[in-house]
C-alpha cells in the first residue's frame, strides 16, 4: 500500500505543477459558465414554472461544474497511459512489481485532483460574490454540505472506474481516437454535464438514474443545489456506491485478464 501511496504524492505534486494551464483553463470555464447561464435564463424568462429545477439551483448546478470540471469530465484522459498501450511501452510497466490498475487508478486519481485543486476554489469564490440567482448559493445547511461531499469522493471514483475501460478497450484497437470519440461523447449527454438529468424525459430519466452515469457528477451537484432531498439522497449515495464497487471490480478483473494474453512485438 505505502508504494502505491507514495506514487499517488508523486503523480499530485507533479500536476500541480502546471499553473499557467490551469489560469488558462479557469478563464475559458468562467465564459462556458456564463455562456450557459444567460442561455437557460432566457428559456426561464418564458415559463419559470415549467423547469424541473429552480434557476438559482440551476446557476449553482453550473457553477460547481465549472469548478469541478477536471475531476468529473470523462474525456480528460491520461494521454501516456493510451501512448503506452498503442506504442508497446506497457511492457516496462507490467515488469514492475506493482499490480497495474490500483497504478492506473490512482495515477488519474491523482492527475484530476491536482487540476482542480488549481480551478476549483478561483472559481467557487468569484461566483460566491455574483448577484442572485446567477451565482453560487451557500448550500441549505451543514449536513447538505457533507453529503455533497461524501457524494462527491464517490462520483469520482465511479469516474475514474469508468475511464479505466476507455484504457482497457484501447488494447483491443491501433488507434484509440474512435473507441474515445464514441465512448465518451455519449456518456457526456448521459451524466448530465451537456443537459442536467431532472431535465431529460421523465421515462429517459428514470432509466439513466439507475445507470453508473448518473453515479457521476449529476448526484453531489444536485444535493448541493437542493434539487435531491431527503431519503432519496440515501437511495443516490448507495447507487454511487454499488457502482463503484462494480466498475472497479469488473475493470481489475478484466485488465488482468487482458495482460495474461497481450502479445508485445519490437525490440
Amino acid at each position: 500500500m505505502k508504494k502505491y501511496l507514495t506514487y499517488f504524492k508523486i503523480r499530485l505534486i507533479r500536476g500541480l505543477q502546471y499553473r499557467v494551464a490551469a489560469y488558462a483553463g479557469m478563464a475559458t470555464q468562467f465564459a462556458w459558465g456564463f455562456m450557459e447561464i444567460f442561455a437557460f435564463s432566457a428559456f426561464y424568462r418564458s415559463n419559470p414554472s415549467a423547469f424541473p429545477m429552480e434557476f438559482s439551483a440551476l446557476s449553482s448546478y453550473i457553477w460547481l461544474q465549472q469548478a469541478f470540471l477536471a475531476l468529473y469530465m470523462l474525456w480528460f484522459l491520461d494521454m501516456e497511459i493510451l501512448e503506452q498501450i498503442s506504442s508497446g511501452n506497457i511492457a516496462y510497466e507490467m515488469i514492475r512489481p506493482i499490480a497495474l490498475y490500483p497504478l492506473w487508478f490512482l495515477k488519474n486519481l491523482s492527475l484530476r485532483i491536482s487540476k482542480a485543486i488549481l480551478r476549483c476554489f478561483p472559481i467557487l469564490l468569484v461566483t460566491f460574490f455574483l448577484p442572485k440567482p446567477y451565482g453560487l448559493a451557500l448550500p441549505s445547511s451543514l449536513t447538505t454540505l457533507l453529503l455533497f461531499l461524501a457524494s462527491a469522493a464517490l462520483s469520482l471514483m465511479v469516474v475514474v472506474a469508468f475511464t479505466m475501460f476507455v484504457y482497457i478497450f484501447s488494447f483491443y484497437t491501433l488507434n484509440s481516437a474512435g473507441i474515445r470519440l464514441v465512448i465518451l461523447s455519449a456518456t457526456e449527454l448521459l451524466t448530465g454535464a451537456v443537459i442536467p438529468l431532472p431535465f431529460f424525459p421523465e421515462k429517459i430519466r428514470m432509466i439513466l438514474e439507475l445507470l453508473p452515469f448518473a453515479a457521476m457528477q449529476n448526484i453531489p451537484f444536485r444535493i448541493y443545489s437542493g434539487n435531491l432531498m431527503g431519503p432519496v439522497i440515501v437511495q443516490a449515495l448507495l447507487l454511487q456506491v454499488f457502482w463503484a464497487i462494480v466498475l472497479i471490480a469488473l475493470g481489475s478483473w478484466w485488465l488482468n485478464k487482458i495482460l495474461r494474453y497481450i502479445i508485445i512485438q519490437g525490440g
